[in-house]
């Protein structure tokens, strides 16, 4: 398992316009990525908007990033202040205190 952790704040668009983008057009889009295991939205009163993304493996979040869809989420342009970390999961802890980050 890989996880990565995106940040961001919006520019150009207001949060219930991108909320609906999100919803309609992006959701689909990311839930049919090859390797995504899951994705988180996050958001925070004061503006702050992110993902907590679980991968099958670290090679499939490099595909992603190589991909046009990272190539797009890097670009876009309502999108401002982009930081991406990635974290390899410790998984023999991870699996005494939750399975969810298991593939279904």
């Amino acid at each position: 398992m890989h996880v990565s952790l995106i940040e961001y704040r919006l520019s150009g668009v207001d949060r219930e316009e991108w909320a609906r983008v999100c919803v309609e057009q992006l959701a689909p889009v990311f839930a049919a990525v090859p390797g995504l295991v899951s994705k988180i939205w996050l958001t925070t009163p004061d503006g702050q908007l992110g993902g907590v993304y679980v991968w099958e493996d670290e090679e499939s979040y490099r595909a992603f990033l190589a991909g046009d869809l990272g190539a797009a989420l890097a670009a876009h342009p309502h999108i401002a202040g982009l930081t991406m970390r990635d974290w390899r999961v410790d998984e023999a802890p991870t699996a005494i205190t939750t399975g969810r980050l298991q593939p279904a």
